[in-house]
């Protein structure tokens, strides 16, 4: 095992988390760990994001290292909401928020597990590969930060994204494809109590849809879901107009192809069947991608985890991450759990002994 400093490995991801970053306003925490890089000796490049979505920027970072090897490490910098005025609390080695907030080691356990891990080197005066950082924004809103992320600046061959839960040691080596739909529905204003008759309601069509329409659990590898819906002026009035937002996924690019394609046809046929008009943008969020097990990417970080005592074990998900833009833009990557836990909700936690486990994780692979 490595000498990793568990208290100021700690320290460092509570400091991280008291940083108000939810999805947009990354600017304070990408400031703070643009100048801990360059404290640690990484040559920093800020970049910018197109779009306006985000006043902050992405990080690329490199330090050269003495062993003829490299490596890209990354995590995303943005938190989903609620998360400001986060109040860590540690109790019997868990650490959590006080209940009011989400915790935040979505994503900002892997960022802290890595720069504990170089610190650790740094302190041993161990030879290491060259590392490579790439800290993004916007990830849980669409990985807009990874999808502008200037990939030529990355010389490695092959990255980690630490951005994942389960037991230390869960390699996911697959992960699915998104589509997303944004419908208008567009119906006939009526008065309700006068002469609904002469009205077309969209929230009908939009019923007689859903009604017929698979969702959720499709088959092992697909999923679909309706997760946004907006319309509606006033109880007195047939409602005219209806917004949704949906979603499907799937491992399996034709079976992602066929859920888009009955989703659609669903909408369409109802919006025909009521005398509605319907409007439709079906784009790509990202695409899947699938690593072998006997990867040599893979096998490499397994005999890491091997070589600190834990077992480690390769399997699908069917969430999203940068990994995905990566592998897509030819950098092949796998993403790691980092021991998150209750994700996206109040009740998130991190175990210490996860966060300790992850970084000497980080360490061991460095210096292999």
């Amino acid at each position: 095992m490595t000498n990793i400093n568990q208290q100021r490995l700690v320290e460092h991801f509570i400091s991280l988390v008291k940083i108000d970053s939810e999805s947009g306003n990354e600017k304070a925490v990408a400031e703070a760990l643009s100048e801990q890089l360059s404290q640690l000796g990484f040559e920093v490049t800020q970049l910018a994001v197109p779009g306006g979505i985000t006043n902050g920027f992405n990080i690329y970072g490199k330090l050269q290292g003495e062993l003829d090897d490299s490596i890209a490490f990354s995590s995303h910098m943005d938190t989903v909401t609620p998360g400001n005025g986060i109040e860590p609390i540690i109790e019997d080695g868990i650490i959590r928020s006080k209940g009011d907030t989400i915790l935040g080691g979505d994503d900002k356990s892997g960022i802290a597990a890595v720069m504990e891990a170089v610190r650790s080197i740094q302190e041993s005066g161990q030879a290491h590969k060259t590392l490579e950082v790439a800290f993004t924004v916007y990830e849980e809103r669409g990985m807009h930060g990874a999808k502008n992320f200037d990939i030529s600046k990355i010389e490695s061959k092959q990255a980690i994204v630490l951005d994942s839960g389960g037991p230390i040691g869960t390699i996911i080596t697959t992960a699915p494809g998104q589509q997303s739909l944004k419908v208008t529905i567009k119906g006939k204003p009526a008065h309700a109590g006068l002469e609904p008759e002469a009205g077309v309601n969209a929230l009908t069509v939009a019923a007689d849809a859903i009604s017929n329409m698979q969702l959720s659990r499709i088959d092992d590898e697909t999923t679909a879901n309706i997760g946004v819906v907006q319309g509606g002026q006033a109880t007195n009035i047939v409602m005219p107009e209806l917004y949704i937002e949906a979603e499907a996924r799937s491992l399996n690019d034709d079976k992602l192809a066929k859920q888009v394609n009955h989703m659609v046809s669903t909408f369409e046929e109802s919006a025909a069947k009521h005398g509605a008009s319907i409007e439709i943008d079906s784009t790509r969020s990202y695409n899947a991608y699938h690593i072998a097990d006997d990867d040599a990417h893979v096998l490499a970080i397994k005999d890491t985890f091997t070589a600190i005592g834990i077992d480690a074990m390769t399997k699908p998900t069917g969430g999203g991450s940068d990994a995905n833009i990566f592998n897509a833009n030819g950098l092949k990557t796998v993403n790691l759990s980092t021991g998150m836990a209750k994700v996206h909700t109040t009740d998130e936690f991190i175990a210490v002994a996860d966060l300790t486990a992850i970084t000497e994780f980080v360490h061991c692979y460095l210096t292999r």
